[in-house]
């Protein structure tokens, strides 16, 4: 701090300051030369003495004070004797309107608009006088005086009448008069602050007769007695702590003794609005010396009156004994020498004079940390704030952004304390095995820093300076190891990480999983930003979503880190809680295996009263989940992810076949089918998963017509037969040398014993659902086109499945072929005789050895369905289709039983009979001559 001038009572005014002083004066000698033409109106009312006298003109106050001290200012307050600044105002606007006026100044006018007004005086060089600002009077906030303001060359003016003030007993706020010079500097705040520069006699003016001496020995004191002045304005208490800790002055200590009184804290807590309130102290801790200021308002009693909620009773006492060591940490940090370990820091936490100060405030409220949170005032109503932050917004009218801060600061502090002892401790010991998370990891730390957010480094401050009040005595080891936590982050580059971009956007991640958005989107990114943390070499955010894109390239490479990442995501913290509230089956335990216990079954029909959207979210506005999962299924990278998330996938896959809606169980259906063909037969053997699947699944079989409608019988059946042969190609994998017996032991039912081996089990499984599905479907429902026409379609694959062994079937299967093909109506559905065609075919190719017996049956359904073809007087694409397969038929059966029987003889007799069948056989004889 600059030291105090020689003794005089004049000072050296800038140019600037001289050019105003003039303009001043010159404004004064045209009031007292002009006659009056009536005045602004004023509530104060001037004395008749006053109003002969001249104008006479004084910067007062800290300009004063400050000049003393060599430091500049560019406010300054001028005081007039016999007007009101508004009064002042506008005859200085009305001077510097008179053409040649301005120019004397080197100005060019006053404002005439908001947009110039807002521009001028801003700068020494600018050429306008800004426009007037006129502030009222507002006792009830300790504002006890109108004001003007305004701007010439870039100094700030204020423009107020001397005055004096007159409190009655019965009223708090005071009687504004005009008053002399010595009446107004008897009423400020401090002695200091109370010395005028008169700018008609260019001289200080000190009328309490102390500014000088207490400005030579540093020494804040009230020009009246103290507790008077306080309670009169108790503004002033925080008023001359500002100054104090400013200017590094002592305090009177009558007026520290007036500052401590209960009744002067009582009335500067119902006096002072909190808004000048949070002004001061802001300006105390904005200054020079802010932990000085800190120490006075604890050492003068004065916390609790200024660090208070005054809108609500709060039955919690603040720990005052945490106020030092929070702002003592923060003043030994400032003091730290570079190259010292914990200036790191002091560097990350403090790096501008907003955060400084934000570090501050945030010590000022640590003694609040410990409270609890308040009630809600009603059930499931909104969650108070924090008492921190309410005494924050409420005692100093913090800004939003200051709120914002605090209460970030609280909701993290655990997490940030634990992330770092975590951190510390992983780096103390690198080769003991780390629970949960490694805390060194670049993407876990950059995730927790990104859900802190932008003002994390004043977040990590609160929470050491909640670690140190707690336990001054180990300060030094929090701050080492702080100081770890926070190396660690630099070197990882990640103070900036909380605004780094995702390499992907949620619509974007949204079209490569084909899922539509949601709410699913952001914990998802969430996900692909800790692969981006993980991966910094990964820049192209195209390789990220051509990974996780769902197509037929995608899934013949191989699957990456992402994928994985994506898929352990939704498995544990989308899909599974959706389920939760859905009963599972009770044939399969959470972990997905066969539950091997009885369970106390629910009256039947109950489900059917349950509401879905409470009971079984995942159908509804949140069916999401159901593309995650399709997603997570198509893209399963290899066997050991299958086993590692096996009970985050068998529940909810069973739960959506349980369903009542038979288009969830299709979908349920496929979705299995996706999970057997990458489950290792080993894991659904341990689970015995497979008994609880076929049982769930074959019963789909049976819905058929006409209980079931048409469409949604295709659909089920599309879905059920492959995923029941899939079971059976995962259940009965043989690994060891086929037809081997297994050795028996007590507990093989007859059924393990006559099937000993998996071949033979898969055989008998297969032929089931041949006798219960293929066989059963035709008898119920043979009339419906669409369902006979997929039921030919899921056959094929069982006939090429069994092989051979699917000669037992023949006597039901081709009968059942034949008259589908010699229906007098089939050319009305040639589909349906197309698939019949081809499943022939399939039997051919399968089941050769028995084709010479059957030619007959096969060849009698082949050609009357051809006749009927013939008989038709219409051209018809999917008919000429239906002539190719029939003729592909006869052509396999001929090369199949050529060795037996000679089939040539049979073609002709028929031929003979009907000469329209010789295109039918025409291939056959030229295949037949080609191989002899």
């Amino acid at each position: 701090m600059s030291t105090l001038k020689p003794e005089g009572r004049s000072l050296e005014l800038t140019d600037t300051e001289s050019t105003l002083r003039q303009l001043l004066l010159d404004v004064a000698h045209y009031i007292d030369s002009s006659p009056s033409t009536g005045e602004a109106e004023t509530h104060v009312k001037l004395p008749e003495d006053l109003a002969k006298s001249k104008v006479v003109l004084r910067f007062t106050g800290g300009w004063v004070r400050d000049k003393l001290l060599s430091v500049n200012s560019h406010d300054i307050d001028v005081a007039i004797n016999k007007m009101t600044g508004y009064q002042f105002g506008l005859k200085m606007k009305e001077y510097l309107e008179i053409p040649g006026n301005p120019e004397k100044y080197g100005l060019q006018g006053a404002a005439s608009s908001d947009a110039q007004s807002a521009k001028a005086g801003a700068g020494e060089k600018s050429k306008v006088v800004g426009g007037l600002h006129k502030i009222e009077a507002n006792p009830e906030k300790s504002k006890h005086l109108e004001t003007v303001t305004t701007r010439v060359l870039g100094l700030d003016i204020d423009l107020v009448n001397l005055r004096k003030e007159t409190y009655t007993e019965d009223s708090r706020n005071p009687q504004m008069e005009f008053g002399t010079p010595e009446e107004d500097a008897l009423r400020r705040d401090a002695t200091v602050n109370a010395m005028f520069y008169n700018l008609n006699l260019s001289e200080i003016e000190d009328y309490t007769g102390k500014g000088f001496s207490d400005m030579e020995n540093k020494f804040i004191r009230t020009p009246l007695e103290p507790y008077q002045t306080f309670k009169d304005d108790p503004l002033r208490v925080l008023r001359l702590i500002r100054f104090a800790s400013r200017l590094d002055y002592t305090i009177d200590p009558g007026a520290e003794k007036s500052m401590g009184e209960k009744n002067i804290k009582d009335a500067l807590r119902a006096k002072i609005s909190r808004e000048r309130v949070g002004i001061e102290v802001e300006k105390m801790l904005k200054g020079p010396r802010p932990y000085f200021a800190l120490a006075l308002i604890e050492r003068l009693g004065l916390y609790s009156t200024i660090f208070t909620d005054p809108t609500q009773e709060v039955d919690y006492t603040p720990e005052l004994g945490r106020l030092r060591p929070a702002y003592s940490v923060l003043e030994s940090l400032a003091q730290l020498p570079k190259g010292t370990q914990p200036v790191i820091i002091s560097e990350t936490v403090a790096q501008n004079a907003d955060e400084k100060y934000i570090a501050l405030l945030l010590a000022a409220h640590v003694p609040w940390v410990d409270a609890p949170d308040p009630e809600p005032s009603k059930a499931r109503g909104k969650v108070p704030i924090p008492v921190p932050v309410s005494v924050a917004r409420e005692g100093i009218k913090a800004t939003n952004k200051i709120c914002d801060i605090i209460s970030a600061a609280i909701r993290n502090a655990d997490e940030i304390i634990e992330l770092k002892d975590r951190l510390v401790e992983r780096k103390k010991y690198p080769h003991r095995r780390a629970e949960g998370k490694d805390a060194t990891a670049r993407d876990v730390l950059g995730m927790a820093i990104r859900s802190w957010g932008a003002t994390w480094r004043s977040q990590v401050l609160w929470a050491i300076l909640v670690e140190v009040s707690a336990e001054p005595d180990k300060q030094d080891k929090i701050l080492d190891d702080y100081s770890r936590f926070l190396t660690e982050i630099k070197t990882l580059d990640l103070y900036e990480v909380y605004a780094l971009k995702p390499l992907v956007d949620g619509k974007t991640l949204a079209n490569a999983l084909a899922t539509k958005p949601g709410p699913w989107m952001k914990s998802a990114l969430d996900v692909v930003m800790a692969w981006q943390l993980r991966n910094i070499d990964r820049t192209d955010p195209q390789e990220a979503i051509e990974e996780v894109r769902l197509s037929q390239k995608s899934q013949e490479q191989k699957k990456g880190e992402l994928t994985t990442d994506l898929i352990h995501h939704f498995l544990g913290l989308t899909i599974r809680p959706l389920f939760a509230k859905t009963q599972h089956p009770t044939s399969i335990t959470q972990q997905g295996r066969k539950r091997t216990t009885e369970v106390l079954q629910g009256r039947y029909g109950d489900h059917l009263m349950e509401d879905d959207s409470r009971t079984k979210p995942w159908k509804g506005q949140d069916s999401y989940a159901l593309d995650l999962l399709a997603w997570v299924l198509q893209s399963l990278p290899n066997e050991e992810t299958v086993e590692k998330n096996w009970g985050l996938l068998v529940p909810p896959l069973l739960t959506i076949v349980d369903d009542i809606d038979h288009s969830m169980k299709a979908r349920g259906c496929a979705m299995l089918k996706l999970l057997l063909d990458h489950t290792p037969p080993s894991l659904l053997a341990r689970t015995g998963v497979a008994d609880v699947i076929e049982e769930a699944v074959m019963p789909l079989l049976s819905y058929l017509p006409t209980l079931t409608p048409e469409d949604e019988s295709v659909e089920l059946l599309s879905a059920a037969y492959p995923t029941l042969l899939t079971l059976s190609r995962v259940r009965y994998l043989d690994t060891e040398a086929r037809r081997k017996t297994q050795r028996k032991t007590q507990d093989h039912t007859s059924k393990d014993i006559f099937f000993s081996t998996p071949t033979d089990k898969k055989i008998h499984f297969l032929d089931t659902i041949v006798r219960q599905g293929i066989l059963s479907g035709f008898a119920h429902a043979s009339s419906h086109v669409r369902v006979a026409e997929t039921l030919f379609m899921h056959l094929m694959p069982l006939i090429q499945e069994l092989g051979i062994e699917f000669v037992k079937h023949l006597k039901h299967v081709l009968p059942l072929i034949t008259e589908i093909l010699s229906n007098p109506f089939g050319a009305a559905y040639p589909p349906l005789l197309i698939v019949a065609a081809k499943t022939l075919q399939t039997v051919i190719l399968n089941c050769w050895p028995r084709m010479a017996f059957w030619r007959g049956e096969i060849l009698k359904g082949m050609t009357i369905c051809w006749l009927r073809i013939a008989e038709e007087d219409r051209s018809d694409a999917q008919l000429v289709s239906v002539e190719e397969e029939l003729q592909k038929t006869v052509q396999m059966l001929a090369a199949a039983v050529d060795q037996e029987v000679e089939i040539d003889g049979d073609f002709q007799q028929l031929i003979a009979a009907d000469e329209r069948l010789e295109r039918l056989f025409e291939g056959a004889k030229i295949e037949k001559s080609n191989t002899e």
